[in-house]
């Protein structure tokens, strides 16, 4: 058996702990891991790291690369396909079943899911079934839930049931005679052959199946139809669609109250990521802050507080965070797609403070990485370095910098910052100029291949 791990989604709905260069499928929430790696982790049990394939934004290239690094997993880069532009998981899972053939678990990354023997078995199970039919899994619903998507299960089929039918999200009454009606929850994993698959997008998603067809070009080929789910495109329409029962614990993490359904309580039911509150007579909150809360009297609460965005709402009403981000994204806020720390492939850099005509960074590099060469027109820079070594090139010199010593680099000249050392380079850059966004870069020579 083979994995497609998707990797493509923005966490829309847990801003502004998730951003769209930094989105939920990788940040570490649980263990020190990303869920990322948890998903490739679980990839392991079934596939060699030659037989998983990677879909994901162009954007999420070297995050990918360096979970994968953490890991110690090697996965041949043919095998990472980088969409121009997200066009949910129809297009994602069809760019890879049409080009290798095979059984293909087909995984989200950005979902908790326990491993457990039944969760193993009910992968052997829809591997049988889906010479005949595209398999979907079902969790056995806990409670009745407005924010997921229901399968009526039908006849039996092997270990599982011809779906009936799907259902989209309902409304809370709805949801309970789901649940006693025995449905399932959608959970948003699969089980394809990739005859089968490709067969039934032909037959019933043909502006998908063109538009790789007459073209080899990822960019032209995204231009060509809207966003479609594999669910609304394929599942929903064809008569060959089987679902397998999963009884384990799993969530989506849909929201801030998935999170907090996930996470262990204390005693009052508070729940914390970073550090903990200090909370008196305050119960059932989630607060997530690397900085001290402090609670008096309050309930139901959720707090996020990241470095530049402040999140208040109820318990159980976080999945209208979609409507913010969708408030933002109207006004052009960059908020919504990068925090104050920025992740490259070289390390990161943190935005410290701005103001007209100035910014001020701190920049990590890794050890035995390099920034481009480049040159800006419209900005100068100064470097204090604070900590490890600094190997700086510029107008056709080369010199050592050590914590303490400084350099200026006007605008248009050439030049480049490197790591030579063992241990982490920091470095504090003070940019002066008209114009100060990250566009502002010529790009003559890339070790990562960045344009």
């Amino acid at each position: 058996m083979k994995t497609l791990i998707l990797a493509g989604g923005k966490g829309t709905r847990l801003w502004p702990l998730s951003r769209e260069l930094m989105p939920k499928q990788f940040i570490k929430l649980f263990d020190n891991s990303t869920l990322f790696q948890k998903t490739v982790e679980r990839a392991l049990l079934f596939s060699k790291p030659e037989e998983i394939f990677i879909v994901a934004n162009k954007e999420y290239k070297f995050r990918i690369l360096d979970d994968l690094a953490d890991l110690s997993v090697e996965i041949p880069m043919e095998n990472i396909f980088l969409e121009p532009k997200a066009k949910s998981t129809l297009p994602a899972i069809f760019w890879v079943l049409k080009a290798n053939s095979g059984k293909f678990a087909v995984l989200p990354s950005d979902h908790l899911i326990e491993v457990n023997e039944d969760y193993k078995r009910a992968f052997r199970s829809a591997e049988k079934l889906s010479d005949d039919y595209l398999v979907t899994f079902g969790i056995k619903p806990t409670r009745a839930h407005t924010g997921y998507g229901y399968i009526k299960p039908g006849n039996e089929a092997g270990d599982g049931f011809i779906v009936d039918e799907f259902k989209e999200k309902p409304d809370l009454e709805t949801a309970k005679q789901y649940v006693q009606s025995g449905y399932y929850w959608n959970s948003g994993m699969f089980l394809f052959d990739s005859v089968l698959f490709v067969e039934e997008v032909k037959k019933l998603a043909p502006e998908v199946f063109r538009a790789f067809e007459n073209s080899n070009s990822p960019e032209e080929i995204y231009e060509k139809f809207p966003e479609i789910s594999v669910d609304y495109g394929i599942l929903e329409k064809s008569k060959k669609v089987a679902v397998v029962p999963l009884a384990t614990k799993w969530s989506d993490l849909g929201s801030f109250d998935s999170l907090y359904e996930v996470l262990s309580k204390d005693e009052h039911g508070n729940v914390s990521i970073g550090e903990k509150p200090l909370a008196l007579n305050s119960k059932k909150n989630l607060v997530v802050s690397q900085k001290l809360t402090a609670m008096i009297c309050v309930e139901d609460l959720i707090v996020v507080d990241t470095e530049d965005a402040l999140l208040i709402s109820k318990l159980g009403e976080s999945e209208k965070v979609k409507e913010l981000h969708k408030v933002l994204s109207a006004k052009g806020d960059k908020r919504i797609v990068v925090h104050r720390t920025a992740y490259r492939p070289w390390g990161s850099y943190t935005l410290l403070e701005e103001g007209e005509r100035y910014k001020i960074k701190r920049i990590t590099i890794k050890p035995g990485k390099r920034l481009s060469l480049q040159r800006h027109y419209h900005r100068s820079e100064h470097w204090v370095v604070v900590k490890g070594t600094a190997r700086v090139l510029f107008d056709n010199k080369e010199i050592l910098l050590r914590p303490g010593e400084s350099t200026f680099i006007p605008a248009g000249v050439l030049h480049r910052l490197e790591n030579p050392g063992k241990v982490d380079l920091e470095v504090i850059e003070t940019q002066i100029g008209e114009y100060l966004e990250e566009d502002d870069i010529e790009r003559i020579e890339d070790d990562f291949g960045r344009e």
